[in-house]
This record gives C-alpha cells, sequence and structure tokens, in this order.
C-alpha cells in the first residue's frame, strides 16, 4: 500500500453516506509512524442509522426472505471477489496492524475467503427444517435467522474475523452491522466494496469504524438481536454486562494462553519447527498462539537451546518484505505493553534465553524482539496472563501428570497442542486438556469444526454448524395428527 488512503464517508447499508459526526480516525503505520489513512469515525447517530436500515431490511427486505442457494449465490460472489483481490487486502492489513506479508497472504486474506468458502459448505449441508414425531402429536422445526447483527471485530486478523462472523451470519439470513477496529478500519471499506460489488441488498451491510465509546452504544442498542464479538476478555465482559440489558444474545470469542505441550518421546526437530511458528505468528498478536512451551525436565537443556536458536533466527523488519517473519506490534501501546512484561518476567526470575527488547537498528516503528523465556514458572504472571506479542516461556515439567495439570492451570481455554512419536497416545492427551481446539503434532484450526474456548477464552462457537447455528432461532411448528 502506498500513498494515503482517504475515505471521507461512511459505509451505511450500502451506500457511501456522510458521518453526521466530525471525528476522523487516523491509521498509522506500526513500521514508520506516520498517518497512512484517514476514515470518519462513527457517532452514535450514525449507529442510530445504520441499525434502523438493517432492522428495515431484516423486518421488510428480501434478504431474509431469499431461498438459501438465491444467498449463497452473492455470498460466492463476496468469497471470489476476495480471492481476486487478496494481494491488495494483505497489503492493506500488513500496512496497519504491521503482520507480515507472507503470512497476511495467506491467513489475512486467503485465509479469510476460505472461511467464506467453508461456510458455504455448512450451510448448504445445514438442516434448516425437519419433522418430527412429538409426544402429543407431529412437530416441525425451523431454524430462522436470529436478526439484526453486531459484528464487533479486532485488528490483529480483521478479514478472518470479520469473515467467520459475516459469512454465517448473511447465510442465515441476517442484516449486520460490522464495526472495525480504529486500528485496521481500511480493510473494512475494501470487504464493503466486494459486497456491494457481489449484489448485497440494500441495507444487509454496514460498516462502522469507532472507538469503544460507539462499540459499547451499538452492542447496548435494543435494535440489536444478536452481538458477535472478538477481543480482549476485559471487553468482552462489558459486552456481556451491555448487552444483557436487552437481553441480547452474544457469542464472545475472547483470549488465550495456549500450551504446546512437548512429551518426552517427540522428535526434536519436528516439535521445534511446529511449534515456533505456531508461538510467534502474526508477530504475536493472536488469541490461539501457543505461548506456553512446556517440556520434560530431562530434556529441558536441549529443547530450550533449539528453541531459542530458532527463535533467534526468526527474520524481523518492515511487514511488507516478503522474506519478514516478524513484523512490528500494532501500537506504541502494545509495544510498551510487551517490553513491560519482559521486565516483570526478569523480576520473577525466569531468564531471558534470547529476545528482551527493541531489535539493533529498528529503533523506528514499534518493535519488539522475538522473545523467549526459560525456568519460567506457571505461578509467574508472564505464564498466566496474555501478554499478546512475540513473547513466549519455555516451562519445565516433571512427568506427564504434572504436564496436564500445568496446560490446565490457567484461566483460558482457548487452543493448545500435544508433541509426541504416538498419535493415539497424543488423542489421550488432548482429551484431558480443557481447551476448545486442540491439535496433535501439528497446529491448525479448520474451518468446518467448532472453534471457541472453555472458560475466559468465551463463550458460543465460530466455524463449522455450531458456529452456523449462533445465528439461527429455534422455532417448534406443532401440527394436527396425521399431517
Amino acid at each position: 500500500m502506498t500513498g494515503l488512503v482517504e475515505h471521507g464517508q461512511l459505509f451505511i447499508g450500502g451506500e457511501l453516506t456522510d458521518s453526521l459526526g466530525k471525528d476522523v480516525i487516523e491509521v498509522i503505520s506500526p513500521h514508520t509512524e506516520e498517518v497512512i489513512g484517514r476514515v470518519p469515525h462513527a457517532c452514535r447517530q450514525d449507529v442510530d442509522r445504520a441499525v434502523a436500515v438493517a432492522r428495515r431490511a431484516f423486518d421488510e427486505g428480501p434478504w431474509p426472505r431469499a431461498t438459501l442457494e438465491e444467498r449463497i449465490e452473492v455470498v460466492t460472489r463476496i468469497k471470489d471477489g476476495i480471492a481476486a483481490r487478496h494481494e491488495e487486502i494483505a497489503r492493506v492489513i500488513s500496512s496497519q496492524n504491521g503482520s507480515p506479508y507472507s503470512w497476511s497472504v495467506l491467513a489475512q486474506a486467503l485465509g479469510a475467503m476460505m472461511v467464506w468458502d467453508a461456510a458455504i459448505r455448512v450451510a448448504r449441508d445445514f438442516t434448516h427444517e425437519e419433522h418430527r414425531d412429538g409426544v402429543l402429536g407431529p412437530i416441525l422445526v425451523r431454524r430462522e435467522p436470529v436478526g439484526v447483527v453486531a459484528a464487533v471485530v479486532p485488528w490483529n486478523v480483521p478479514q478472518f474475523v470479520a469473515a467467520a462472523k459475516l459469512a454465517p451470519a448473511l447465510l442465515a439470513g441476517c442484516t449486520i452491522v460490522l464495526k472495525p477496529s480504529p486500528e485496521s478500519p481500511l480493510d473494512a471499506y475494501l470487504l464493503a466494496e466486494i459486497a456491494r460489488d457481489a449484489g448485497l441488498p440494500e441495507g444487509v451491510l454496514s460498516v462502522l469504524p469507532a472507538d469503544r465509546e460507539v462499540s459499547e452504544y451499538l452492542v447496548g442498542h435494543p435494535g440489536i438481536d444478536k452481538v458477535s464479538f472478538t477481543g480482549s476478555v476485559a471487553a468482552g465482559k462489558r459486552v456481556m454486562e451491555v448487552a444483557a440489558r436487552n437481553l441480547t444474545r452474544v457469542t464472545l470469542e475472547l483470549g488465550g494462553k495456549s500450551a504446546a505441550l512437548v512429551l518426552p518421546d517427540a522428535d526434536l526437530r519436528a516439535a521445534v519447527s511446529g511449534i515456533v511458528p505456531a508461538a510467534w505468528m502474526n508477530n504475536g498478536q493472536a488469541c490461539v498462539a501457543q505461548t506456553r512451551i512446556l517440556v520434560p525436565r530431562a530434556r529441558y537443556d536441549e529443547f530450550a537451546d533449539a528453541f531459542a536458536a530458532a527463535a533467534s533466527a526468526l527474520k524481523v523488519g518492515d511487514p511488507l518484505d516478503p522474506a519478514t517473519q516478524v513484523g512490528p506490534l500494532v501500537a506504541r501501546r502494545q509495544q510498551q505493553r510487551n517490553l513491560d512484561y519482559i521486565r516483570i518476567g526478569q523480576e520473577e526470575g525466569a531468564k531471558v534465553l534470547t529476545g528482551g527488547g527493541r531489535p539493533a537498528g529498528l529503533e523506528q516503528g514499534w518493535y519488539v524482539e522475538p522473545t523467549l523465556f526459560g525456568d519460567v514458572g506457571n505461578a509467574m504472571r508472564i505464564a498466566r496472563e496474555e501478554i499478546f506479542g512475540p513473547v513466549i516461556c519455555l516451562l519445565p515439567y516433571g512427568d506427564e501428570t504434572e504436564a496436564v495439570k500445568i496446560a490446565n492451570d490457567s484461566d483460558y481455554g482457548l487452543s493448545g497442542s500435544v508433541w509426541t512419536a504416538d498419535v493415539e497416545h497424543g488423542i489421550e492427551i488432548a482429551r484431558q486438556v480443557r481447551t476448545g481446539t486442540y491439535s496433535v503434532n501439528t497446529f491448525s484450526l479448520d474451518m468446518l469444526g467448532p472453534f471457541g474456548g472453555y472458560k475466559n477464552s468465551g463463550l458460543g462457537r465460530e466455524f463449522g454448524p455450531e458456529g452456523y447455528g449462533e445465528y439461527l432461532e429455534h422455532k417448534m411448528i406443532h401440527l394436527p395428527a396425521g399431517a
């Protein structure tokens, strides 16, 4: 992305419209620390307009009343539009949040396209209406769209998360107000253009970049039927509190402090090559990142040396350089947060095995070195709190029972992995770890299965039929005997 990108209007119900407020969001490059974009800051009156348009489109418009195949045709064109513009989308996202371009192409853009495609497959196979034999007679069970959805997405994987919410909601027949993060609103305008060109009817989608205050107003709006939120635990709790005033349904995808459990029989090279990208992906700014690496005490030194060597070899630099593996953090506050945790870890007695500060030669930009702490105890703050950056903990354990106990000793339960020479035994470990997604000798996120967390990692699920069902209401219709 080159030059200053300016959008002077909001996208409300399919049309570019002047904001009723005067505030502007400036998008700052985390690499150059310069302004790279400006968009209107939506105000409360803009929220009222967008919700009213979405409400009318749901209550009176054609989208909820279209056949599933008609909706699939439009959503397929959205998916194809993302595929056609995936390089542009990747560049815009990397420019906004510092995600390495090579990762942005695969995860931010093509990954989003895969989410749209998987949602289409799920909707086609889903049972939207079925007859049952009831206790008192025949019944018809229907699944109907939940209504107007507020989709609040974060800055770290904005298109991927938007797809996880919009694709099933649109296929279900809902209308949507999308609220992108103020750090990454530019790619949401690309999505709005793609949706409009795909033939999405008037009123079905609005895009409102805004800060937390306006987001809270949207979440608490009485015209909203469903809130789907991805973000921090603190923000998720506030979303749930505000939505509860109207008994608005919520799906919350929140934080993580996931453990990669390396068993004594694991192949060192395979474990390191699999865990390192899962730990430092997207500059460590990923809720599913494997941020606690559990290794057997008997093999601690060799694993510590191998992980430290791999982390120190990661190329840090300009996110738009295809060779970059770790870019800058999204904002100065995130850089300072990570540096503060590095200081805290040292004060707690953990040992910096590699990294530990700003990279040499990168005085400009919000960079933090890929950092690996060794000799970490699970009671330390760096092992318990989500740092959201390239700061990873290496924790030794005695036996397998202790390893599982450490993995489960967390306020979070979003992701995790186990590395072993025995896949069947790895599955047994997976059954013992209380987390919503888990991998054996790999790290992946499949869009046809349910994704979500236990404990403070959230409520509800995204992806697969479980995620699609979050945007549907269940209705029972009693029928006369013999019907």
